[in-house]
């Protein structure tokens, strides 16, 4: 992070950054999160995002977030565990997103072609009873696509022309055509650590695409810490890194560009709570998307 960007989140006390997804259960297994969420505050990052990956473990992420006032979280099944915890009652998830004001996405979910760790027809049912979700609470879909871009963007369109919903393509690392796709849907690009990465240049080239107002930053924590924290175990601290790299790339003021994520995060979020006087506070219906 550049010293001007440090001085920045030093003088006000209101948050510069959000990081709109991590994974703050994994790193409450290596110890303590108190010691995670002060160095994320110290930082200027706040609120976070916690992402669920299992229903069954679904009040665990909720304990964590009752924890931190400043910390929210999707609930949903990722699609390496469709084939273990396949979504089959959207309702019941519908209800219990409604239930708890902490809940603010909906996922992850979505398409994994590359490790198939489920099989593809378990995560393809799996997505579209999530989409009944996002579109039912109008909360924004959380999709994790690799190696899967046109199945990807065929069912989302397909589950779109029932009803819009909101939606977040996370930890971006797919083609052009999808990106395309994904934000004629009115959906956000989020960018994690990788595009950091020395061998980025083909994401890099897509960041530079990507309309201002539809960029969000995450870590994706514990897993891709952005140069130059690579290979060391990522954390919520860490977005710092990745706004300023994608600040310098698109060649805006550092405290600009994290203004306008912070503003683009709220309304891609329209369920989590804005600060008053927060970049782009805007109602719940001006952050339901499509």
């Amino acid at each position: 992070m550049s010293d001007a960007l440090l001085l920045l989140f030093g003088r006000f006390p209101q948050a510069m950054l959000i990081d709109s997804h991590c994974h703050l259960d994994y790193l409450a297994r290596d110890g303590a999160l108190e010691p995670v969420v002060e160095r994320a505050r110290a930082q200027g990052v706040s609120p976070l995002i916690t992402i669920c990956t299992k229903l069954s473990e679904a009040d665990r992420i909720l304990a964590i977030t009752e924890s931190f006032e400043d910390v929210y979280c999707s609930l949903g099944v990722h699609p390496h565990e469709a084939g273990r915890e396949e979504l089959l009652e959207p309702q019941a998830l519908a209800a219990l997103a409604r239930a708890n004001p902490k809940v603010v996405g909906i996922g992850e979910t979505g398409l994994d072609y590359y490790y198939d760790n489920a099989p593809r027809e378990a995560q393809q049912r799996s997505f579209r009873a999530h989409m009944t979700v996002a579109r039912e609470t109008g909360m924004p879909l959380i999709v994790h696509t690799r190696d899967a871009d046109d199945d990807t963007v065929a069912m989302l369109r397909e589950e779109q022309s029932n009803g819009s919903f909101p939606g977040i393509i996370h930890c971006f690392t797919a083609g052009a055509g999808l990106a395309e796709a994904a934000l004629d849907m009115g959906f956000y690009i989020s960018f994690s650590g990788i595009v950091t990465f020395n061998k980025a240049e083909d994401l890099r080239r897509i960041a530079k695409m990507i309309p201002l107002d539809r960029i969000l930053v995450e870590t994706d924590a514990p897993f891709l810490a952005p140069v130059p924290k690579r290979g060391k175990t990522n954390e919520p601290a860490f977005v710092c890194h990745t706004a300023n790299f994608l600040a310098q790339l698109l060649e805006i003021e550092p405290e600009e560009f994290a203004a306008m994520t912070v503003a683009n995060t709220y309304r891609a979020f329209g369920h989590l709570p804005r600060p008053e006087g927060s970049p782009g506070a805007l109602s719940a219906a001006d952050g339901a998307g499509a």
